[in-house]
């Protein structure tokens, strides 16, 4: 089985590996082909993998280990060729377009973030007509893989690529199973209860833009005495990142990205008092790492250890002082987002089946919305249940609140704008994408963003 993972020279690269290579009796992988259109990125992450695999190479190229072999290549149509699974990670304009995105924002007194408001539309305004184009190669040359994309905006990037590809792509973010794990432990229940199907659970919204409402077991809902436990609520990041009163008060868990939405003022103001932003602080960070990699390729894996880190350690760092929130919990560190790609690609490909939260198409067993009021082929983010035959949405137990269902649908259409925009070049369309995001208070301020990205 070949796995090939676009953005292949990525930092974060390393975790899929290694979570592949832990579960080759699961998914039985083979070979995972690295692409990447900077070479010398390429060799370093190449130099990560094979040494977290604890293997090198020998005479005529065989690997001396059991973790799946390593191919790097900067060519799209042979990453592509023989493709199993395709993992898309590309970052268009690396990490100095982040920071683009960030300080344009920043500029005109707005969120600079990466992916909510309009750093999020910047982002996707040069990764849409990427995207198209790898779904394209990928309906031509590896029709009946799987797609399962990491690529942020995550909701933007999956709609865009359905037009090629349909169901066999799907969007993963572990923010939401995350959330959810941490609400399960906090009301005494194990992490992974509904991953087996043992509770359900009421979540729905957009990538970055999701609410828990609700964790059932045994007929009864678990999350109103969850809300009224000072104590149990203190164990979840969202609580303490926007404040127990907070979450009582929307009578749900919203997901930690909500913090951009919800506390708007405090996250600008929190940013823009350091003397960095993230993707800033990313930028120099990885530029060590990548440096001293080249420069000491025998010590790869131990220098990316070191600095993912201290990228996890510092992960909403900003936003978290500024809500005097604490640290992360150790539990809550190291992310897992591709832990829910090897669980994905398990039920898919492995014979096991799973509960997990994903970007999928807004479209029922019955042919309906699953978030009313939204249309059908729009991406949303909700339960869903995998196996062999594909990622089946599960209903969603009840309609959003309207609050709720006003800001998703302003969002969704911003984020449906700035497709066509990225489509059609068109500079128009684009401003009217920026002007009608919530987190855009002004049109003349929109024209003047999507002046400065363009």
């Amino acid at each position: 089985m070949i796995l090939t993972i676009l953005g292949g020279g990525g930092f974060r690269v390393p975790l899929v590996y290694e979570a592949v290579a832990a579960a080759r009796d699961r998914v039985p992988v083979d070979e995972v082909v690295l692409l990447d259109d900077d070479p010398d990125r390429l060799a370093v992450m190449a130099d990560v993998l094979r040494q977290v695999g604890g293997h090198g190479q020998a005479a005529g190229g065989a690997y001396t280990a059991g973790a799946p072999r390593v191919r790097a290549t900067t060519d799209l149509d042979e990453a592509l060729t023989g493709a199993d699974v395709i993992f898309s990670a590309v970052r268009v304009g690396g990490t100095a377009g982040r920071t683009r995105d960030e300080r344009v924002a920043l500029g005109e007194g707005l969120l600079g973030q990466e992916t909510v408001g309009p750093g999020g539309l910047a982002y996707a305004l040069r990764t849409v007509p990427e995207v198209d184009r790898i779904a394209a190669r990928i309906a031509e040359l590896a029709p009946r893989a799987w797609t399962i994309s990491f690529t942020n905006p995550a909701s933007i990037v999956t709609e865009a690529m359905r037009a090629r590809l349909g169901d066999r792509v799907v969007g993963i973010c572990d923010t939401p199973i995350s959330l959810v794990r941490r609400a399960l432990r906090a009301v005494g229940l194990d992490a992974r209860a509904f991953d087996r199907g043992d509770v359900t659970i009421d979540y729905a919204g957009l990538n970055h833009l999701g609410w828990l409402r609700g964790i059932r077991a045994g007929g009864e809902d678990l999350l109103p005495a969850l809300l009224a436990d000072d104590a149990a609520l203190g164990g979840l990041e969202e609580a303490r990142l926007m404040g127990a009163g907070w979450l009582r008060a929307l009578r749900a868990v919203p997901n930690e990205y909500l913090y951009y939405y919800d506390f708007t003022r405090e996250a600008v103001a929190g940013i823009a008092a350091q003397e960095s932003t993230r993707g800033e602080f990313l930028l120099g960070q990885q530029a060590r790492f990548y440096e001293a990699a080249a420069a000491e390729p025998g010590r790869a894996a131990e220098l990316w250890r070191t600095a993912l880190a201290e990228r996890e350690a510092t992960y909403m760092a900003t936003e978290r002082e500024a809500q005097q929130a604490g640290e992360r919990a150790e539990e809550d560190l190291g992310g897992g987002y591709h832990e829910v790609a090897v669980d994905l690609m398990a039920a898919l490909l492995g014979g096991e089946e799973h509960r997990m939260i994903l970007d999928v198409a807004n479209t029922g067993a019955d042919g309906q919305p699953l978030v009313a009021g939204l249309p059908a082929d729009a991406v949303v983010e909700v339960p869903v249940h995998v196996d062999g035959e594909g990622v089946h949405p599960l209903p969603v137990e009840r309609p959003l609140e309207p609050a709720m269902l006003a800001r998703v649908q302003a969002v969704k259409a911003s984020e449906r704008l700035v497709i066509e925009a990225a489509r059609t070049r068109s500079p128009q369309t684009a401003w009217l994408a920026f002007g009608m995001h919530p987190l855009v208070d002004s049109a003349e301020v929109a024209r003047r963003l999507v002046d400065a990205y363009l």
